[in-house]
């Protein structure tokens, strides 16, 4: 999808992985705008007492889509593939050679036994602040849960609406991806980080969502995806 494109479908989108527009302009800059603490907290009286943010990592409002992050890493960039990814080597075709961390097999790279996102590399905390974390996936099961789930809109946004049983709910945006310099799948579906790694080699757990249905899945550690953040009571 040519960046023009993407740029015409919603006034609320980022308008590129390592820019932003009026909507997204505190995207690095330590807070959340709109949605920073405390308004910007969800307590949906989950069993772990978890609280969700109200938007997107990078966005200003509940259906905001926010920016997009290779998995351990905490600022956008133009391209999002291996070649640009912070934590491997690549060989001469630009493909994966092997994993500098967050490994646990031998035969990928650097065997650290990392499983889950440290501090520093977690966008949600470094752009959040104030305690923000990118869920587990387990955390994102325990949301899938304890909610009611259905696919709506918001201010003419398609996304899926997750409604706890105190009323309260959160709103994910179906804002894509963003992988090499191209937005794709803007609108009808969402791919939203974990911070929790998957076993096979260069692989993450996400949270993805599209009109028909939500699941867990496996993800490319250097694609552009979705952050949403969550922290402790």
């Amino acid at each position: 999808m040519m960046l023009v494109a993407a740029m015409a479908m919603l006034a609320v989108a980022n308008v590129g992985c390592s820019k932003d527009d009026s909507n997204n302009n505190n995207a690095n800059s330590g807070g959340n705008g709109g949605c920073d603490v405390p308004a910007g907290w969800v307590d949906l009286g989950l069993p772990s007492g978890l609280l969700w943010a109200q938007c997107n990592v990078g966005a200003t409002t509940p259906e905001g889509y926010g920016n997009y992050f290779a998995w351990g890493e905490t600022t956008t960039k133009d391209s999002c593939n291996w070649s640009t990814y912070r934590y491997c080597t690549v060989n001469g075709e630009g493909s994966l050679a092997s994993l500098t961390k967050y490994n646990t097999r031998t035969p990928f790279g650097t065997v650290d036994n990392l499983t889950t996102l440290e501090p520093g590399d977690d966008a949600a905390t470094v752009n959040m602040g104030n305690g923000a974390r990118t869920p587990t996936m387990d955390e994102w099961n325990e949301l899938l849960n304890n909610t009611t789930v259905e696919w709506t809109t918001l201010n003419d946004v398609l996304g899926r609406k997750f409604t706890a049983p105190n009323g309260e709910s959160i709103i994910l945006p179906a804002a894509g991806h963003y992988n090499d310099s191209d937005f794709l799948d803007i609108g009808s579906s969402g791919r939203y980080w974990s911070s929790s790694l998957r076993a096979d080699a260069g692989g993450a757990w996400r949270f993805y969502l599209n009109s028909d249905y939500q699941r867990m899945e496996g993800a490319s550690r250097c694609h552009g995806q979705s952050v949403r953040a969550v922290r402790d009571r």
